[in-house]
């Protein structure tokens, strides 16, 4: 999976341990796909689809589509978190779910390996069966939904599977919330000192 990319307000994370809660941390700060552009380089990033894949046909019908999604996929995970049965979310999601993925396809390179390709460009509706599937995958693993956590970060919302060892984690991204919290625990220190 990519780091992200950089730009002050707007780096996109894939950090959570899934496609589907990366896509649900995609609201935190603030919106992060905020348009067709910032789909397209979310799901490039994101591992969606394989390197180098046409994404031109994404636009903003796409952009609803998948912020549509986002939303029952963020009830859904919550729900099962907080023991709170999000029904309609579930049969959203189910119902995104019988889409067809996209098809791989495998290609040779000019030194002769293999490469993962798509047959053809991704629709809309392909990716999004894809990040629905993902999210049934996840939430019907008994051992993987265990792994679920919200983060302890100051109002941080974002959800992430904790696959490290002896199931610790305690935030998202150690480099952001962890080191927020770090600072933040300097500064108390540093301020009991000079009391």
């Amino acid at each position: 999976m990519a780091s992200g990319m950089a730009t002050a307000s707007y780096e996109l994370r894939f950090d959570s341990g899934r496609i589907c809660l990366d896509l649900t941390a995609t609201t935190h700060p603030e919106e992060r796909l905020d348009s067709a552009a910032r789909l397209r380089a979310w799901i490039a990033a994101s591992g969606l689809v394989p390197g180098g894949t046409p994404l031109a046909s994404v636009d903003e019908a796409w952009l609803l589509g998948f912020r549509e999604l986002r939303g029952h996929v963020a009830q859904l995970v919550r729900g099962e978190l907080d023991a709170r049965p999000a029904d309609a979310a579930l049969a959203r999601v189910n119902a995104v779910a019988l889409g067809n993925p996209p098809a791989p396809w495998a290609v040779r390179a000019d030194d002769g390996s293999l490469h993962r390709r798509l047959r053809t460009p991704p629709g809309c509706a392909e990716l999004l069966a894809v990040v629905a599937r993902d999210t049934l995958e996840l939430l019907t693993d008994p051992s993987a939904r265990a792994s679920l956590r919200q983060c302890e970060g100051d109002n941080c919302p974002i959800v992430y599977l904790d696959t490290s060892r002896g199931r610790r984690r305690r935030w998202c991204s150690s480099e952001v919330c962890g080191n927020r919290e770090r600072v933040a625990r300097h500064r108390r220190r540093a301020a009991l000192a000079r009391a």
